[in-house]
């Protein structure tokens, strides 16, 4: 069932706020050496809400969100969180969808917050072997010889949160305790809607109705076995997962952790700036949300693609923290489960949803 509705969690006021950048896409090479350095920071003037007030949001806004959702042919959840002011929009947004790569900022957080304990650092050497390698996109995966590749956690990092490395992902997650290290931290940061998979690996066969063989490291053995699968086997593993992802997550609960990342409550202050400039600095798709920036906005996000069969798409998302040229903030997610309208679409309605806030944002003139 479709849901639109305000919230009434308020945010407390952010006091400083990051200058995001944005950089070009680079060929296949080892990622680059410097993890993206603090930000420079600004002070912001939050607006100020009355004791007890209960803040809406704009009456546009709601009525853009509607009409989105309820006029894309596949199921689609949207949320659209006020940072400074607290309000939210949501279409579909409590429905749980699938994450896919949308779930490496949470080993991102897990990571940033491991280094806020000083139980690692992003100088720390790492040495990635062929039975490390995962699946699909790993433009680190040339690199690694039979002997390993040595690097460090924060060139890691850097993979996974501006190319979507997944081999990157896979080995920070595994230096961080796993998935239980993972679900750990959403509940102790009170990150609610949210669920972790098993990871990458486990979690690309189970969609596709296998089990991981370690021998598949790599991807190539991955995708014999699923090749050899009947339309039917794959249909039904893949329906199993778009009904109940395994890697679940509601667009609320994104933008609500997303909020509480921007406003420095989940890391510390140079945690959070490189964090979010690593968000802002991500490759990947350039002609979804960020396709909706208007002049002087700014996009930190992070991006999840799914695994198709034949027309049907799944697991495309986008989210991130949208910054107005005059310092205000909104944290959007924008979800699809389950579609067969083409990748063209999908990337159309994500960035209407943006172009829908900047057009009812306060410094664009609305009321």
């Amino acid at each position: 069932m479709h849901q639109l509705r305000a919230g009434s969690r308020a945010c407390s006021p952010m006091l400083w706020a990051v200058l995001l950048t944005t950089g070009c896409v680079p060929t296949v090479e080892a990622p680059r050496p410097q993890v993206a350095a603090q930000a420079p920071v600004r002070q912001i003037v939050p607006p100020v809400v009355p004791p007890g007030a209960t803040p809406k949001p704009p009456a546009s806004l709601v009525s853009a969100v509607t009409a989105l959702g309820r006029g894309f042919d596949g199921k689609v959840g949207i949320a659209v969180r006020d940072v400074q002011a607290g309000w939210l929009v949501s279409f579909n947004g409590a429905a749980m969808f699938p994450q896919q790569s949308v779930s490496k900022l949470w080993v991102a957080l897990t990571v940033m917050d491991a280094v806020d304990r000083g139980a690692l650092s992003l100088s720390d050497e790492v040495v990635v072997r062929p039975s490390d390698l995962t699946v699909f996109h790993q433009p680190i995966k040339p690199l690694v010889t039979a002997a390993g590749y040595r690097t460090t956690i924060g060139k890691l990092l850097e993979g996974a949160m501006t190319r979507s490395d997944n081999t990157c992902n896979d080995v920070l997650l595994w230096k961080v305790g796993g998935p239980s290290a993972v679900r750990r931290m959403l509940a102790a940061k009170g990150l609610g809607g949210i669920e972790f998979g098993p990871g990458e690996r486990q979690l690309q066969a189970q969609i596709a109705g296998l089990e991981w063989r370690p021998e598949w490291a790599g991807g190539a053995g991955f995708l014999q076995a699923r090749s050899t699968m009947t339309y039917e086997a794959r249909s039904r593993a893949l329906e199993r997962y778009v009904d109940r992802p395994y890697d679940g997550a509601a667009p609320e609960g994104i933008t609500y952790g997303l909020a509480r990342l921007r406003q420095g409550q989940l890391l510390s202050p140079g945690s959070t700036a490189t964090l979010l400039t690593l968000m802002a600095q991500s490759h990947t798709g350039p002609r979804r949300m960020r396709a909706g920036l208007g002049p002087g906005w700014a996009l930190a996000h992070k991006t999840g693609t799914g695994q198709d069969l034949g027309t049907l798409g799944t697991g495309y998302n986008d989210v991130g923290v949208l910054t107005a040229p005059d310092g205000r903030t909104y944290a959007v997610a924008v979800m699809i489960a389950s579609t067969r309208r083409p990748i063209v679409s999908r990337m159309q309605l994500m960035a209407e949803v943006v172009r829908a806030v900047v057009r009812t944002a306060p410094s664009a003139g609305a009321s």
